[in-house]
């Protein structure tokens, strides 16, 4: 059974997001955990396993919401652009999906007058919740590539 483009194109966005999302939780949770492990706290595995499954539930859903707004208008303006310079599609996704994180993150800094998440208070927190941002853009790039078996 064949799924219609647009549904194939929805489950390819939802596929993007829902990476981006969850590895971005696990950054956020083990900058957290390494910040407390920093002050001196132990942080044995069986906890950092624990907070890790926590902060997925707890505060992924919230997360996957950002990502899916910085999506909804990022992976289809990348397809877009890609039509245009097919070479360069999974280039232009996974840079669309680590620029909507940190846009996400910089609208967030400006809304709340400080960054609400902690692993993104320093660069390279950034930059490592950016890079989920432009795994799940490249993700979504394979998974609509022009030419892919398109079976369901």
């Amino acid at each position: 059974m064949r799924l219609h483009p647009v549904l194939r194109l929805c489950a390819a966005w939802l596929a993007a997001v829902l990476l981006a999302a969850t590895l971005g939780t696990l950054v956020q949770t083990q900058v957290n955990l390494a910040a407390l492990q920093a002050l001196g706290a132990e942080i044995p595995l069986a906890l950092r396993l624990r907070t890790s499954a926590q902060d997925l539930l707890g505060f992924g859903p919230g997360w996957a919401g950002v990502i899916a707004a910085g999506f909804l208008v990022a992976l289809p303006t990348a397809a877009w652009l890609a039509r245009r310079r097919p070479a360069w599609r999974g280039a232009l996704c996974a840079l669309a999906g680590g620029v909507a994180v940190l846009v996400a993150l910089l609208v967030m800094r400006q809304v709340f007058a400080l960054m609400p998440l902690s692993a993104a208070r320093g660069v390279g927190g950034m930059l490592a919740l950016a890079l989920t941002g432009a795994l799940g853009g490249a993700l979504f790039a394979a998974l609509t590539a022009p030419g892919r078996r398109r079976g369901g």
